[in-house]
């Protein structure tokens, strides 16, 4: 499977790189533009909140025409802002070509993870979500602790000139493979936000928002939390820890969501979340904070196959929407929690309290996804299984598109 794949993963290697790579480079990049790590701060506000905006309003409308053009379209968007980074000279050019890198990553993200799930067959659905998972987590463990090297000898826009470099390859990969990509089913001028309809799925979004807020948003605070508990030296160690827990749990987590479904996976991953947190927050002991942002990372990565998993079961057809507003709904809790947690830093809060107010809404979402879990897809419900070509007549391997429509299968 991962041979069909794997131009998507590429692409969203370079995502996980650019979505998370600024945590570590705060410091350097508020020096150079004159300002503070609170505005600077802002930048990976900017991008998730493109992000957000950008999937669930474009993606759809992007894929009308072919879903290679789509994502070649979103990852020029991503590499073009990121560019502008790379050369930005104040703080106001620097955030606005976030938020373009932001949209070009929004609209990316739900298109591969869409076209990778219609890339395999239905027993692989979860394992093939995953992979994207993958490819977004193993560019945060690779790609940041790299940047924040290279930040170090020679600046940040060096690093930033990284994640172009990685975004072009990825293009390049995606040009090439082309012709394999399949063609999505058409969203037959459906209301945008007419998947939130649906109870299940609003309350998957709410949940998605709330992990996102709490795992990705307290990270990019993890460098200040572990300086106020006398962690500074183990800053890199922590964000490997982190990336590594991450790319395991995002890699381990697709077999047993097709074996098992996810019901239970969605009660314990955001159970190990909040005990991680919890462990922060009581803790100095280095080895105890290498133990929880491993599984910190872990937790928080799996998550998200797993409830993209138990929303689009049964929803072939409303797929990209449902997965849209999931991911938007994650990185737009990111940019929530990054921004509650300057807000309170401004306001004199700790570094090291803040894991503390991310239990709360881990612990919210909790119960959420465990409803979504528990709730089985509508008995009516149908999907097609669906393995076109690029140009929607033939297989990646030549053989003819298959629609056969057959209910949903029920939830464990």
């Amino acid at each position: 499977m991962i041979r069909t794949v794997w131009p998507l993963v590429a692409a969203a290697v370079a995502l996980g790189i650019d979505a998370y790579v600024l945590a570590g480079v705060l410091p350097s990049i508020a020096a150079s533009l004159t300002t503070t790590v609170a505005v600077i701060g802002l930048g990976v506000t900017a991008f998730t909140a493109a992000y957000a905006v950008a999937g669930p309003l474009l993606s759809g409308r992007l894929t009308r025409g072919s879903t290679a053009r789509a994502l070649l379209i979103a990852l020029g968007a991503f590499n073009l802002g990121n560019l502008v980074t790379v050369v930005a000279p104040g703080v106001g050019i620097f955030l606005t070509s976030r938020v373009v890198a932001g949209a070009g990553a929004g609209i990316l993200t739900a298109v591969a993870t869409v076209t990778a799930a219609a890339m395999v067959a239905d027993r692989e659905r979860g394992r093939a979500m995953a992979m994207v998972t993958f490819g977004l987590s193993a560019g945060t463990v690779a790609g940041v602790p790299v940047g924040m090297l290279i930040g170090e000898s020679w600046g940040w826009r060096w690093t930033m000139a990284l994640v172009v470099a990685v975004g072009v390859l990825s293009m390049i990969a995606l040009a090439a493979r082309a012709h394999t990509l399949p063609a999505l089913p058409p969203t037959g001028g459906a209301p945008v936000f007419g998947a939130l309809r649906s109870g299940r799925v609003s309350a998957g979004v709410v949940a998605a928002f709330l992990l996102g807020m709490a795992s990705l948003g307290l990270y990019t605070y993890l460098l200040p939390m572990a300086e106020a508990r006398g962690l500074r030296a183990w800053g890199f160690a922590l964000v490997w820890a982190w990336g590594i827990g991450g790319v395991t749990g995002a890699a381990l987590i697709g077999r047993p969501l097709d074996r098992y479904g996810p019901r239970r996976l969605l009660l314990a991953l955001p159970a190990v979340l909040a005990a991680s947190f919890a462990a922060v927050r009581i803790s100095s002991a280095p080895t105890v904070w290498m133990i929880a942002a491993v599984l910190w990372g872990a937790a928080g990565w799996a998550s998200v196959p797993a409830l993209q998993q138990a929303l689009t079961r049964g929803r072939s057809d409303g797929a990209m929407a449902v997965v849209a507003f999931q991911m938007a709904a994650m990185y737009l809790g990111s940019a929530a929690g990054a921004a509650l947690g300057s807000r309170l830093l401004a306001g004199g809060t700790d570094s090291a309290d803040l894991a503390g107010w991310a239990v709360v809404p881990t612990v919210l979402a909790m119960v959420l996804t465990g409803w979504v879990g528990a709730r089985r897809p509508p008995a009516g419900t149908r999907e097609s299984v669906r393995v076109p070509a690029g140009d929607g007549t033939t297989g990646a391997a030549g053989a003819a598109p298959a629609m056969c429509p057959r209910r949903a299968p029920d939830g464990p």
